[in-house]
């Protein structure tokens, strides 16, 4: 299927500003019960709201749910446009009706709206999926967890590794000097191109695979979802998700080669999964992937077995239930065991590179649980707190957001556990011990450490040197963790 030349994006875009085809007013106009409906790939309830034939209603009814309309109602939505978009490929004109043959859905962050082009979302209402090996993914839920993931400091130089559909791209526009988008998929750099004058912004736009396509260039920022799903690479390719490389060989090339590629004080930033191999710990396994020359936090977000890991993309493939189903799942499962895989991690991985003088960081995460979005300004505070200077005289404070919460049984003169939990950002929580929790209290940004460590020497009647000797490495390991902070 074509993309249609960038050329008809400023009348595009000017017939869905007019229309008022944003994120707010279409789900003002779904509401919750349809919203929720077509989050399930359902559109009845949405079919039902949008009746009154309005240019937002109509381009809704045209795009999010791949209904048919009238195509007086498309020359209203779309005025002087559905010819062109017809011969380059984004709508059907058949009689009296128009259909969509791409997706084109508003887009936002907290400032700033957008508009995205991509192949249609398939298997809308129980639909049989039907997905081209070229398939331009939209918006998914992989696609906004890296931008909530991704530094949004200023930078000069960015990267969008692998662009897709140019997600990515959009959100690094708004606060890069310079960026760069690659892909192997053709189709995929046509849709961005049309997306990045949709949107009125500037991309420099490269074929090929992996690093090739910026050997010899570095960046102060690189994100990054490649195509990450773990199989044998052995048949049917879908380009958006398979690599044509088997295992995580894809990931591994992403993880290794990025310290080439970043400026000193760089992030690259990557969403992907990994294999658990059979007798050995994901974490050690990752390690050896990771530079030296960088600040390496890796968060492991969950942990699929094998089987449900199969079933998961070959119903995303539209193959469940179709003819060579049980045997592409057989097929799939055997390799999995054979390569002693006992389960797929997902995750980020986070590398921020250091000056040659400068001692790194690493940080290897299991850390399945609810997290504050988004996260990346909590990764970017994690790479300082690694690393602050923390010595006695060091002033330090309580984050605002950690709560004590101790447990026992009621009546107890002492409770049998106290654990600190953070409440913003990544939500960890840390088992402490008394002395560990009346050093957080007393951490007001006024004392310093050796302060507190007189005070509570005096009060629990305790060695000053062997309280020091102890517990300022927990002070530290406590900054680093986030729950503590020099001021």
């Amino acid at each position: 299927m074509s993309v249609p030349d960038p050329a008809v994006a400023p009348g595009l875009r000017a017939a869905l500003v007019a229309a008022g085809y944003t994120v707010d007013a279409v789900d003002d106009l779904l509401e919750d019960t349809a919203r929720a409906a077509l989050r399930r790939n359902e559109t009845t309830p949405a079919l039902r709201r949008t009746t009154d034939r309005s240019p937002l209603a109509t381009l809704v009814r045209l795009f999010l749910l791949q209904a048919p309309v009238a195509r007086a109602d498309a020359d209203r939505a779309l005025p002087g446009l559905v010819g062109a978009l017809t011969e380059g490929g984004m709508l059907l004109a058949s009689g009296s009706e128009v259909r969509a043959a791409l997706d084109c859905r508003p887009y936002a962050d907290d400032s700033r709206d957008w508009w995205v082009v991509s192949d249609l979302t398939p298997g809308l209402d129980g639909q049989p999926i039907r997905v081209d090996t070229d398939h331009v993914l939209g918006v998914s839920p992989a696609s906004t967890g890296l931008a909530q993931l991704t530094t949004r400091r200023k930078v000069g130089r960015a990267l969008d590794l692998g662009t897709g559909c140019g997600v990515q791209s959009l959100h690094l526009s708004a606060h890069a000097g310079h960026v760069v988008a690659t892909d192997v998929n053709p189709r995929a750099l046509a849709i961005t191109a049309l997306n990045a004058a949709l949107n009125e912004i500037e991309i420099d736009l490269r074929d090929g695979s992996l690093w090739d396509p910026v050997a010899g260039e570095t960046f102060d920022l690189v994100t990054t979802n490649p195509p990450f799903v773990i199989s044998p690479a052995t048949g049917p390719r879908l380009v958006y998700r398979d690599s044509g490389l088997p295992g995580d060989q894809v990931v591994e090339a992403v993880v290794r080669g990025a310290s080439d590629h970043l400026a000193v004080g760089g992030w690259c930033h990557v969403v992907a999964n990994w294999a658990i191999r059979h007798g050995r710990s994901w974490d050690e396994r990752l390690a050896d992937w990771l530079p030296d020359d960088c600040d390496v936090l890796v968060v492991q977000r969950e942990v699929l077995d094998p089987a449900a890991y199969v079933e998961l993309w070959l119903k995303d493939a539209g193959r469940h239930g179709g003819p060579g189903y049980l045997a592409a799942y057989d097929a799939w499962l055997g390799w999995l065991e054979a390569q002693r895989i006992d389960g797929i991690g997902f995750g980020w991985v986070n590398l921020r590179k250091v000056d040659h003088d400068e001692r790194s960081a690493r940080e290897l995460l299991d850390h399945p649980y609810a997290v504050e979005q988004p996260v990346a300004a909590e990764v970017e505070a994690w790479a300082a707190s690694q690393h602050a200077s923390i010595a006695e005289e060091t002033r330090i404070t309580l984050r605002v957001d950690v709560v004590q919460e101790t447990h026992g049984e009621p009546g107890a003169e002492d409770p049998e556990t106290i654990v600190l939990r953070q409440r913003r950002g990544l939500c960890r929580a840390r088992r402490v011990d008394t002395v560990e929790a009346a050093l957080a209290g007393a951490a007001d940004g006024e004392l310093s450490v050796g302060r507190i460590l007189d005070a509570l020497a005096v009060l629990l009647e305790r060695d000053r040197a062997e309280l020091a000797a102890h517990y300022l490495p927990a002070v530290r390991s406590l900054v680093r963790e986030g729950f503590l902070s020099p001021v």
